[in-house]
């Protein structure tokens, strides 16, 4: 074995100390291996909301999962855990994200006092409404006024630790890249006159400075992303969003390397709240630019876990420079508390990602949740930390695998993953334990298709929930006002009613098609989860047992997608025919559907528990019954003649690219 850099070298010797876990044939066909592998995805990454501290929060930390999870920001023990499973898995990027990372991370000569001693974490409540959803307001006074210091460290110790981390990361083959969204000077607010104000020229200041020191302190660091939002407003008078960023960020950078002139600082410009034109006139005496500089695209909205092949980047690749590269931001707020492994559909979506003359990569992960430690775990609940309680990459492992083996090979067989699965849980039968799992994770992917919220605050499968000033339940009534995903082929329930009366082709598949196809893979599942606890029993392997209860609970969620789509159908025919036996048909499936949620709650709640979600709200999926039951009454009261005609089309509401 040879490597041709030291990367390859350790994924060589990962390769032979995995043949030896899986077995003599594993041996002998790399033994016969004279391949040269090299990456087909080039950057492949992870998307780590960063909750530092109460005064220098992430996106995302108005959750009981980031509390929790702060004392583990300043744990070398857990980024060593973290980053030998990145390895592991061939993962080489580690992307942190943060409102404003400084004062935790660095000192400022020219602001002394803005760096922050220790580490915060609130008491106050959370709730009963999440945190405002753009990042404004994320420190609340009551936060502030109820707070407890969980770690005593200064400034320097605290500059000490984030090096270590990025030495391990290099150690590791993984370059680490801080993202942060824009104005928001948490941390150094009111010091020096610091504010969120774009005409500030103070925070100007203090920004650029900030980007210095945090070069020169961190030559380990890869790169920065930057964010133009979103706390921008448009029409400033002193500064347009690109013309602030560059102040700040642009002439930072150039500030750090006037000592090291060789040194390569790569930038990433995320699509957000901006337009490319406007990036591109204000960014081109970055240094190195165009090869160090490159964007960035929200791939699948927030919801990876939807379509193969999303279709909103068509509008952008081709206003895309020539020459230049976009990564893939790839967002995962479909599934916090599931195992998920369906490689065909890992497999599928990267080789649709775009080619390697446009991406440089991607990096996966959620907004509204903390890719920690694990939490949420009920059995573990009150225990001391340890071994027994696992950061999320490890007890979701065979997901994180998936994604990271096949973007670095998506040749690598369905055969070799169930040999994983045969060496993971012996004795177990792995052909049936890998269709199950593949069986149970298309169900939220085929949810969330033929149900469309783009962004997490207006969709959460787990919980049929959206953002409404608190948690809302979706009720069978949106369901059928509702659209599917742009590119799914699935015609929403207003569009297949209105081809039905008008005799018109339905051109595409129906809502009862996804509802069967939802149905057949629960169906499935449960079949394959019953034959395996049969065969094997589950009460001797803690990490089996609660596998197949991810599978079967999220079965019985498909079941109820699948009868509430029925309901929903049928309801809207009653609301055209006003034919009674519709309406009756409507309740009959709510009925079900309900039945199929109070499994799916005692299933999902006898290995979670409840908590509160910085996006979503509050999530007692056992609670969430009482409004599910509400379907069925709102079905009997139903009026004909409320549900209008065929929509308009369907429009993509959160904002991505501008030319």
């Amino acid at each position: 074995m040879t490597g041709g850099d030291a990367s390859g070298a350790m994924y060589g010797g990962l390769d032979v100390a995995e043949a030896l876990r899986l077995g003599p044939a594993a041996v002998n066909s790399l033994r016969a291996d004279t391949r040269v592998h090299a990456p087909y995805i080039a950057e492949r990454g992870i998307k780590f909301n960063l909750p530092l501290d109460l005064r220098t929060p992430s996106y995302s930390d108005g959750s009981d999962n980031a509390r929790a999870n702060i004392p583990e920001m300043w744990s070398r023990e857990f980024w060593a855990t973290l980053l030998d499973e990145m390895a592991q898995h061939r993962y080489n990027v580690l992307s942190l994200w943060s409102l404003n990372p400084f004062p935790s991370m660095v000192r400022v000569p020219e602001f002394p006092a803005v760096a922050l001693d220790d580490v915060w974490r609130s008491r106050a409540p959370l709730g009963p409404v999440p945190l405002d959803g753009t990042g404004k307001n994320n420190v609340p006074a009551a936060f502030l006024a109820d707070h407890e210091v969980v770690k005593k460290i200064t400034i320097d110790e605290k500059i000490a630790f984030w090096r270590d981390v990025m030495e391990m990361a290099a150690d590791r083959g993984i370059a680490i890249y801080v993202f942060t969204w824009n104005v928001f000077p948490y941390g150094a607010e009111g010091k020096y006159g610091i504010t969120a104000d774009m005409s500030n020229r103070t925070t100007v200041a203090y920004y650029r400075a900030s980007v210095r020191e945090f070069l020169k302190t961190y030559p380990l660091l890869a790169g920065l992303g930057i964010t133009a939002g979103e706390n921008m407003p448009e029409h400033n008078p002193d500064y347009t969003k690109e013309q602030w960023l560059w102040a700040t960020y642009g002439e930072g950078v150039r500030d750090a390397l006037k000592d090291t002139p060789a040194r390569t600082f790569n930038l990433i410009h995320r699509y957000h709240q901006t337009a490319q034109g406007e990036i591109t006139r204000n960014w081109r005496n970055y240094p190195g630019y165009p090869a160090t500089f490159t964007f960035s695209y929200k791939y699948s909205y927030a919801h990876m876990y939807s379509s193969v092949k999303p279709p909103f980047i068509a509008e952008m690749l081709p206003y895309l420079p020539s020459g230049m590269k976009t990564w893939l931001t790839v967002r995962n707020d479909d599934i916090y508390s599931f195992r998920w492994g369906d490689p065909d559909y890992a497999r599928e979506y990267i080789l649709n990602m775009p080619p390697p003359t446009q991406l440089a990569g991607f990096y996966m992960g959620p907004d509204g949740f903390i890719w920690g430690r694990d939490f949420l775990d009920r059995e573990l609940a009150g225990k001391a930390l340890g071994a027994e309680r696992p950061l999320v990459i490890q007890k979701q492992w065979y997901a994180f695998m998936l994604w990271g083996r096949l973007a670095y090979d998506p040749t690598l067989p369905d055969s070799h993953f169930k040999e994983v699965l045969r060496a993971h849980f012996p004795g177990v039968d792995a052909a049936a334990l890998f269709a199950a799992s593949s069986a149970a994770s298309k169900i939220i992917p085929q949810a969330t298709r033929f149900f469309w919220g783009d962004i997490d605050i207006r969709w959460f499968p787990e919980a049929c929930a959206r953002n409404d000033h608190g948690t809302h339940f979706y009720t069978v009534a949106e369901f059928m006002k509702g659209i599917t995903m742009p590119g799914s082929g699935i015609l929403n329930i207003r569009q297949w009613r209105y081809r039905l009366l008008h005799q018109k082709p339905l051109d595409a598949l129906s809502p009862l098609d996804a509802a069967n196809s939802l149905a057949g893979m629960a169906d499935t599942t449960l079949r394959l989860v019953a034959a395996l606890r049969a065969n094997r029993g589950d009460a001797t392997d803690r990490e089996l047992r609660l596998t197949l209860g991810d599978y079967e609970a999220m079965a019985e969620l498909g079941i109820y997608y699948a009868e509430k789509i029925r309901g929903a159908c049928e309801l809207a025919f009653f609301d055209a025919s006003r034919r009674p036996e519709q309406r009756a048909n409507a309740i009959a499936h709510l009925e079900l559907a309900l039945v199929a949620w109070r499994r799916y709650a005692a299933v999902r709640d006898a290995q979670y528990l409840p908590g509160f979600y910085s996006r979503i709200g509050r999530i007692d999926i056992t609670a969430l019954a009482t409004e599910a039951a509400k379907d069925i009454e709102l079905a009997r009261g139903w009026r004909p003649g409320s549900l209008p005609d065929e929509p308009a089309a369907q429009q993509n509401t959160d904002e991505q690219f501008q030319p």
